[in-house]
């Protein structure tokens, strides 16, 4: 069965992807869950035009974050969180988080995508991270979690 992925499904695709599945795993899980959608002609009509709106907003938001880069390079955030005896966070520091830390203290806005981070972080202490757009342009700054 062709279906279109409303989300990003782990080993299968990315969302806007069309794709062939068995219509089993389309039926009984991803169409329920709202991951999917059938691929008839009038939802891959809309596709396109969801596809072409969302590639304009990202592209609007990588021209922005190219444009505030210069803002983030050599920056230093100071952010405070629960942590045990020994410095390990009791709740881990997401890209989303790192992303809302910045924008409210320095009102530059991030996509949570761009910021390259392997793993959480969760030890408190001086991280350095990466910012990183699609077009490869790059900034690093510091982040210093302290242990309350």
């Amino acid at each position: 069965m062709r279906i279109i992925l409303l989300k990003d499904v782990p080993k299968l695709g990315k969302k806007y992807d069309v794709k062939d599945v068995p219509a089993g795993y389309a039926l009984n899980l991803l169409i329920p869950t709202g991951a999917a959608v059938a691929a008839v002609p009038e939802a891959m009509k809309r596709l396109k035009a969801e596809r072409a709106k969302a590639e304009g907003e990202r592209k609007l938001q990588e021209d922005l974050i190219a444009k505030n880069l210069k803002g983030l390079d050599g920056l230093v955030l100071s952010v405070s969180g629960k942590a045990s005896d020994k410095g390990h966070l009791f709740a881990g520091l997401h890209r989303e988080a790192i992303a809302a830390e910045i924008l409210k203290q320095t009102q530059l806005q991030v996509d949570p995508s761009f910021i390259q981070l392997e793993h959480p972080i969760k030890e408190a202490g001086e991280h350095e991270i990466e910012v990183k757009t699609a077009t490869g342009e790059s900034a690093k700054f510091k982040i210093v979690i302290e242990a309350q």
